[in-house]
Parts: structure tokens; sequence; C-alpha cells
């Protein structure tokens, strides 16, 4: 299994050790490899350089994915660190750092498509989806803009029947419902989620047109937001990366 791994600042020196170090994990399982923006999937894990100039842009990002693993090098590492190192780099402890978070599912084929639940097996750092109750289109646009923020791994349940399906078989971080539900009302849906052994951390509720009674409900489940359709990607996103 290729493993994705976001470099951000560093000397050229400890650019060619990490180079590497990436070359030599060719031969092992994970394999590293240096990630860069032009490849359409995302990261799985950030190296940053926090006495570089282009942490500080990183770090301070927008746009910077708020589910993905920080391991830091230098002084004065940020508080949402996972693990830091300080110089001179050990670049022996740092891979076995790197492997006890992904070794253990090396031979794991992340399943990015439809299908049983039961056979999908989820790694450290990655965060789970639920989508209810949306037409394919919609369903598609959700896909592509969680995928955007960091989580790849979404099942999609076109009623709130097969939506509890999934519930009952996988723990979600993230539920993105459609208040368009056809089988059930989708409020009675959100109220269900508090009741599970292990609720979603985040519930977001979408619906068209929404009226100011919509959103107090959806403030009142305890929602982490309302999502408007058709979709307005600033707000998609900006909802997306709370989560």
């Amino acid at each position: 299994m290729n493993i994705w791994v976001k470099v951000v600042g560093f000397t050229d020196v400890e650019r060619h050790s990490l180079n590497t170090l990436f070359r030599l994990s060719v031969r092992r399982s994970p394999c590293y490899c240096l990630w860069t923006p032009e490849q359409a999937l995302q990261p799985h894990v950030a190296l940053i350089d926090v006495d570089s100039y282009e942490a500080g842009l990183e770090l301070a990002s927008p746009m910077r994915n708020p589910h993905l693993k920080l391991i830091c090098v230098g002084n004065d590492p940020p508080a949402q660190a996972w693990r830091t190192f300080t110089r001179p780099v050990d670049w022996h402890a740092l891979v076995r750092t790197l492997d006890s978070l992904f070794a253990s599912f090396a031979d794991v084929d992340i399943d990015l498509e439809l299908g049983d639940p039961q056979d999908k097996v989820v790694p450290p750092g990655v965060h789970v989806a639920l989508v209810v109750g949306f037409p394919v289109e919609q369903g598609l646009y959700l896909r592509a803009r969680l995928a955007l923020a960091g989580m790849t791994d979404v099942d999609d349940a076109p009623t709130a029947k097969s939506a509890t399906g999934f519930l009952a078989q996988r723990h979600y971080d993230l539920v993105i419902v459609s208040t368009a539900l056809q089988d059930v009302n989708a409020w009675s849906l959100v109220r269900s989620l508090e009741a599970l052994m292990a609720p979603p951390r985040s519930v977001i509720v979408a619906a068209r047109a929404p009226t100011w009674a919509t959103i107090e409900q959806a403030d009142q489940l305890g929602c982490l937001g309302l999502l408007e359709i058709p979709f307005i990607p600033q707000q998609v996103a900006s909802l997306l990366n709370r989560a």
C-alpha cells in the first residue's frame, strides 16, 4: 500500500534524507511516497518543519484539512501535532512512528466505492461518513466534497431503512441527512442518532430553501450545521472542514 506524505519545509539536506527514505520504502510495505498538490488524492499524513516559513502558511491556511495527522519537526510545535521530533531528526524513529500508524493496514485495500460495510476495515486516522437520502447527482457531489475535506470512506444510503443497516454495522464520524428523505421523517432519524451506542461526532442536515424553523430545528438537535440545496460550494467546504 502507498502512503502519501505531504512534506512542508525542511532544508535541502533533510529533503535529501527524506527522499532517500521514500525510495528505500519501495522495497517494503507500507511504501511511503511524496505527495504533491497535482495529485487527485489526498495525503494520508503531513510532515511539517515548524521552523520554516512554509509551515506558518500551511497551519494558518483555511483550506487545511483538520483531520490530517501532523508529524512536526522543530521548536514550538502546534497543539494539534500528533507526534513531534527535535533536530537533528532521528529518521529511523520517524519511520517507526509512521509504521505505528500505517503498518497495521499495509495490505488493506480501502474500498472507496459503495459496498457492504461489513467488509470495510477503517485504518487509523481515516474518518468515515454516511450520506442519507440524496439523489445520485447530489450524492456524488457530496462524495467529491468529502474527499476534498479528507473523508474518502463514504457510504451512501438512499433511505432511512438502508441507513439503519449501515449504522448497525459500523461507526460514522459524520452523517449528512437530507430533509427530503422519503421513508421516514428526517428529524426522527437525526434524533435516533444520539441514541446509538457510538453516536456520530457530527451531523449535518441538508434542505431545499430552508426556513428559520428548519435552521432552529437543526440547532436544537445539536447538528453541526445546515446545507442549502442547491449546494453552495463555499458553504459546503466550510462546514465539512469543521466536521
